[in-house]
């Protein structure tokens, strides 16, 4: 062995604490917890001098797990890169460090066997308590979990669940989405969303656009779903002009980027003759023509209450399930300026 190598040593217990300071493993325990102003002045200054000597660590699990909690939230997503799921876990990660928590997060990349895995992979870890964007496939899984644990939904309900659920307010969105590109001039609008798969918010948005164009008389509606003959279809909407001046809604930040990919393939200015109006507002709408107009989610607003609302069940909350509903924000830009 190297004559100036450092010996490794394991990790320094509270035994070996006690033992340099003279004073019980309890008494060191009541130093490192919260008890620590029971002990007399000399007695915490000689723990703590021998603490810093021997560079001692708590295992701060093992002292949760005395209690009955890990200090552990968390937090299942249904697509990780979505940067609205980004947006609501960077706002869920701030609220838990603020209240003495540390969030884990598992990612289903939208698939059900994932989302099964990830929800194991979680009550493996002992968390807390659990923030769920859901696919909305398992239902059954779900109920079956929170009934052992604090659990809020974000963005997606399921039927049969009853949990606090944080998200957006989807039949405001789209009316506000429909009084803009009305009062603009725009008469003929089509509606594009990811797959009607079940997923309550995208089902939501559509049944509010098409209730909505069916009480405003002089509008045309029409829905499309993101898919390998999207370009074709947009293709034939932007063909059957005739209704009067054209716009888009895009239902979510994915279909946003491909509808642009579709419009940027096409060739010829943007938003000349074709309106945009989508529902998030991500950092590249300003960037692209004059600007994407959109109706900008309180992402921080949404991740904040669900975890409040997860905070107010792990203190005991009796309060029947709720349903927590954000507004949107309308951001005007020149993809949908006056047709008139």
């Amino acid at each position: 062995m190297d004559k100036d190598a450092v010996p490794v040593r394991g990790r320094v217990t509270i035994s070996e604490v006690a033992k340099a300071a003279g004073v019980s493993k309890a008494t060191v325990s009541r130093y490192m917890g919260e008890d620590r102003q029971l002990l007399a002045e000399a007695t915490a200054q000689r723990i703590e001098a021998v603490v810093e000597r021997l560079g001692y660590r708590p295992n701060r699990m093992a002292s949760a797990l005395k209690r009955g909690r890990t200090g552990l939230v968390g937090m299942l997503l249904a697509d990780i890169r979505n940067p609205y799921s980004v947006a609501v876990m960077h706002a869920v990660e701030t609220a838990c460090r603020q209240h003495g928590y540390s969030l884990v997060v598992c990612n289903t990349d939208c698939d059900d066997a994932q989302e099964r895995s990830q929800l194991q992979a979680l009550q493996a870890y002992n968390v807390d308590g659990l923030i769920v964007n859901t696919l909305g496939h398992r239902a059954g899984e779900l109920a079956s979990l929170a009934r052992d644990l604090p659990m809020v939904l974000v963005d997606r309900q399921l039927a049969g669940l009853p949990v606090d659920l944080v998200g957006l307010d989807n039949s405001d969105a789209v009316e506000q989405a429909l009084d803009h590109l009305e009062h603009n001039g725009y008469r003929d609008i089509l509606a594009v969303t990811e797959p009607l798969d079940g997923t309550s918010s995208r089902q939501e948005r559509v049944d509010a656009f098409q209730a909505s164009i069916a009480r405003r008389r002089g509008l045309r509606g029409q829905v499309l779903e993101v898919g390998p003959g999207l370009a074709e279809q947009l293709g034939a909407f932007i063909a059957g002009a005739g209704h009067g001046p054209q716009a888009l809604f895009s239902c979510n930040g994915v279909a946003t980027l491909e509808v642009v990919r579709v419009l940027h393939a096409r060739g010829g200015p943007l938003f000349q003759d074709l309106g945009l109006l989508a529902l998030d507002d991500l950092d590249w709408y300003p960037l692209v023509g004059d600007g994407i107009s959109a109706l900008a989610q309180p992402t921080g607003r949404i991740g904040a209450a669900a975890f409040q609302c997860l905070l107010e069940r792990l203190q005991g909350s009796p309060l029947p399930a709720r349903r927590l509903d954000l507004r949107a924000q309308l951001i005007a830009r020149g993809s949908t300026r006056s047709q008139h």
